[in-house]
């Protein structure tokens, strides 16, 4: 099974990354020109769509050591799809942005050769989340690359206000699209092993996004927060019901944060103690132990900017389900084909479209449409998921 069938839904793309995978063979063998290779892509597309599977399987072909670009077999592909190679950055900010000192430190790493690979690669997973600062340090590096260097930016669009324009007119852009439901289905049950009905079941809800089919089809939990948010639209008879919908969106956001943080704060701190000493008896472990106090307040630092943003992440996938429900009652109410969000609650999609005029329906997807806004200027989620809940009460 060669590294390409990790895309699902993307015969284009992966026509023209193989493509590129051996032009960039060749370049390195001494056999070919540089035709139909470029030091620097940019993926996009919606969201689940495989921008970050895409990179890395792009990597993984270009660190192919059979001259097959991509078979998936060798240690080139294997180490770089698990994410070992030594010669494959991969940039995933741990925080709401990635910053610039971060970005001169890796601009630096990969001015240097390959240590054993065939390419020093670097790939962006959130491109659009870089700062000013940092989207200047990395476009000084894009415009004048080292010879054996390739930046794979990954970024839900190519707008202005996802990626700088100089830097998308440096980059070669493949976009990719919301992968069909069958081609969903057909990978959860062939690769991941789910029956065939959790397997359709969850590509029909999922939105197009691979990973959250799989994490609906696996995951008991996973299936009633969703069921949860469904159930908001139409359970708000009173105020209290109100403020105790809004508490729950926002506690199961700080239980999925807490969940994520549990499995890596604490082996981070020990990890950084370790390599800073503590509990050494050699000379100069006291003064070592005593220096790593600046260091772990920084770690603890960068691990509440990284629960900070998975709370936000997991509160925003609960949002998308919410406006993907009025979505659907507006669709069922104008009598239309169009295929729904959430097929499985056509029912309820239906009631809220019999109970409420279609500029009701509108003014409540726009507060949750202003939710998620709101959760993007950093406003704090308690108070704008309130806000919410308050504007889809009213209606």
């Amino acid at each position: 099974m060669t590294v390409w069938s990790e895309l699902v839904g993307q015969p284009e793309a992966v026509a023209t990354l193989s493509t590129a995978a051996r032009a960039a063979a060749a370049l390195v063998d001494g056999t070919g020109d540089a035709a139909g290779m470029t030091h620097a892509w940019l993926f996009t597309g919606p969201p689940g769509s495989g921008r970050s599977v895409a990179a890395r399987a792009f990597a993984a072909g270009l660190q192919c050591t059979t001259g097959q670009a991509g078979c998936g077999e060798c240690s080139g592909c294997r180490t770089s799809m698990a994410g070992t190679h030594a010669d494959v950055r991969v940039v995933e900010p741990e925080g709401l942005s990635i910053s610039v000192s971060e970005m001169r430190a890796l601009v630096q790493t990969a001015a240097r050769r390959p240590t054993g690979g065939r390419w020093q690669v670097v790939i962006i997973t959130d491109a659009d989340r870089l700062t000013e600062g940092a989207a200047n340090a990395l476009l000084k590096a894009v415009e004048e690359p080292p010879a054996r260097t390739v930046f794979l930016l990954c970024a839900p669009s190519d707008h202005p206000d996802d990626v700088s324009v100089t830097i998308r007119s440096r980059c070669r852009a493949v976009p990719l699209r919301t992968p069909a439901a069958d081609a969903i289905a057909e990978v959860l049950y062939r690769r991941d092993g789910v029956d065939q009905e959790t397997a359709r079941w969850a590509a029909s809800v999922c939105g197009g996004h691979v990973g959250r089919a799989r994490r609906l089809a696996t995951d008991p939990a996973a299936r009633e927060r969703r069921e949860r948010v469904l159930r908001i639209p139409l359970h708000l008879p009173t105020l209290t019901h109100v403020f105790d919908s809004a508490d729950d969106l926002v506690k199961a956001a700080e239980a999925d944060a807490a969940e994520v943080s549990a499995s890596r704060d604490e082996v981070e701190r020990d990890a950084l103690r370790t390599a800073m000493g503590h509990g050494g008896t050699g000379k100069g472990a006291a003064a070592a132990t005593r220096g790593s106090a600046g260091a772990l307040k920084d770690l603890e630092r960068r691990q509440r900017s990284r629960a900070t943003r998975t709370q936000r992440d997991s509160l925003d996938l609960a949002l998308v389900d919410l406006a993907g429900f009025y979505r659907d009652a507006l669709v069922v109410g104008a009598r239309s084909e169009a295929t729904l969000n959430h097929p499985d609650h056509a029912e309820a999609a239906a009631q809220a479209a019999n109970s409420w005029p279609p500029e009701s329906i509108l003014r409540r997807l726009e507060a949750v449409l202003a939710c998620r806004d709101a959760l993007e200027q950093n406003v704090k989620p308690r108070i704008a998921v309130e806000a919410m809940v308050s504007a889809l009460y009213r209606g």
